[in-house]
């Protein structure tokens, strides 16, 4: 009985062995296939999809940067000012006392702009869907700001024709529109004063669509040169070569 024992747990011993050796043999197998596969060249539909990524992250961050309270005036990178046809109301207004009326009618363009951003969102996401081929390749190979440069093409139109609608639609929400006449009628009741001719609209978009879009060309630059910024596999192997 201890002999057929023995026996038993030898064989048990030599199958197991040999079970071990064929899974490490087959795991082995897969890990070379997917070495192979990371060190196959990069092909167009690999590229591409990195491109919508790298796209997807960077416009995704900057809208949710710019949409929130703050976005625009905490960021003294795209801090909407007041624009210089002002300049000669502020001065004044700040000499005589008046200095709150400037800084809440400068506080209010930044929130109107905070409001519209949201709007680029679906914007964006519609270009990145429309990419095609030659636009990845071009951007992969281009200048540092390629990606921007391509969003700036395909979606300024939309943006301005969306922004200008929505930019009015905040401006009367966070109360623009009063404070901006109130400011006006204190100016123009000082003596030796006269209106300036401004489109304060037309302003405020403007500065709102390039702060977009300097945020989208920040973020852009990270992606491009910083490994920590590249979330996914597929945007670190486009990025890397």
């Amino acid at each position: 009985m201890n002999t057929l024992k023995l026996l038993t747990l030898a064989f048990s011993l030599s199958l197991a062995t040999m079970l071990t050796s064929c899974k490490t043999a087959e795991l082995q197998k897969i890990v070379d296939v997917l070495q192979q596969q990371q060190q196959q060249p990069l092909d167009n539909k690999m590229v591409v999809a990195g491109l919508k990524q790298a796209l997807s992250v960077g416009t995704r961050n900057t809208v949710s940067q710019t949409s929130q309270q703050g976005g625009f005036s905490d960021n003294p990178l795209i801090r909407i000012a007041l624009p210089s046809e002002l300049n000669k109301v502020a001065t004044t207004l700040n000499q005589v006392g008046l200095g709150s009326y400037v800084e809440r009618f400068e506080l209010q363009m930044n929130r109107a702009a905070e409001l519209a951003s949201i709007e680029a969102r679906d914007i964006f996401i519609d270009s990145i869907s429309q990419m095609t081929l030659a636009d990845g390749w071009k951007i992969l190979r281009g200048e540092n700001d390629a990606a921007t440069q391509y969003f700036r093409r395909t979606t300024e139109e939309k943006l301005i024709n969306k922004f200008r609608l929505a930019i009015t639609n905040s401006m009367n929400k966070v109360g623009f529109y009063g404070d901006y006449k109130k400011l006006l009628k204190t100016y123009d009741a000082l003596p030796f004063t006269q209106k300036p001719d401004l489109n304060i609209e037309n302003h405020i978009l403007q500065q709102s669509l390039d702060g977009l879009f300097t945020l989208v060309a920040q973020e852009e630059q990270n992606i491009r040169q910083n490994p920590s910024a590249r979330v996914t596999d597929l945007l670190r192997r486009v990025f890397a070569n």
